[in-house]
């Protein structure tokens, strides 16, 4: 059984595009990135699954249950952590923890000060006094204190300093280790590349990729770097190239041959072939607007 299941799955808000024949398949256990620039319709995907906005069309489930039909019974095994979290004010972040286990029916106060314990948030701070940082490492806790079956987070990182991150991230993985689904969604390319298995690449509302991690990054394309003169717009599929001194750097998806027979006539004096992070792949798919599914 699939933990998230959809089926030309829709959204339009009025005539404007929200998501359009949205197509996606999430095991259960699987640490899942779903990875699209803001306005790509990562957030609508999400608030459509969690039955926060009603799907114009298609059909979809969560951890086996009808988003529409049987929404109370997903929400009830869903950790969800929004892009953007906001609190009650006046309110102190223990009191905000309490109110969020409660509204589970569960008692989540061990796991709760742990979380708090590893995340370095202050519980007695009211949330007018949070920065945005800790109102994300509030709402963090919220989504894992229960310790759901299915965590659906939305762009998480955000304000977080790097040493949190990676405790955040750590936690994440012992989760996941225990058979916790994680699906991640972000613009933050090198998480998904680090700690997901696989992920889905979103533009204007489509999927346009999806598989692992190491089959995205696969396009054949090599970054290149020279020193010395050379002019690599003679090159057929030539992408970003960038200049410095006596420098040039530029994505190659052509026949390595003729890029090594045109380096050797050059005269250059160093170079350097190797392969493209998940940043350069991401702009290679927005740049042609496809990929393979």
């Amino acid at each position: 059984m699939e933990a998230i299941k959809t089926e030309k799955l829709t959204k339009y808000y009025g005539k404007a595009r929200g998501i359009t024949g949205v197509d996606l398949a999430v095991e259960q256990g699987e640490f899942f990135g779903f990875i699209g620039p803001n306005g790509a319709g990562k957030s609508t995907t999400i608030r459509t699954l969690l039955g926060l906005i009603s799907p114009t069309s298609g059909a979809a489930s969560v951890l086996g249950k009808d988003i529409i039909k049987e929404n109370r019974a997903i929400l009830e095994n869903v950790g969800y952590m929004p892009s953007e979290a906001a609190f009650y004010p006046g309110m102190r972040v223990k009191d905000i923890l309490r109110l969020s286990a409660d509204l589970r029916g569960k008692d989540c106060g061990g796991e709760a000060a742990a979380l708090c314990e590893r995340l370095k948030l202050d519980t007695d701070r009211k949330v007018q006094e949070l920065s945005y940082g800790n109102r994300k490492k509030t709402a963090i806790v919220c989504a894992l204190q229960s310790d759901p079956a299915l965590l659906i987070l939305d762009e998480p990182t955000g304000g977080l300093d790097p040493l949190i991150q990676r405790e955040f991230f750590d936690i994440l993985k012992e989760r996941n280790s225990r058979g916790t689904t994680v699906f991640l969604s972000s613009h933050v390319l090198h998480e998904v590349q680090r700690n997901c298995t696989r992920a889905a690449v979103i533009r204007e509302g489509r999927i346009i990729a999806c598989g692992s991690v190491e089959s995205l990054a696969n396009t054949g394309a090599k970054r290149v770097s020279v020193r010395g003169g050379f002019e690599p717009e003679a090159l057929p599929d030539v992408k970003d190239v960038s200049r410095g001194d006596n420098t040039v750097s530029f994505l190659y998806g052509g026949d390595i041959k003729e890029l090594l027979q045109k380096l050797a006539v050059s005269g250059v004096e160093d170079v350097n072939i190797t392969e493209p992070d998940l940043e350069e792949i991401f702009m290679h798919y927005y740049e042609n607007g496809e990929g393979a599914k």
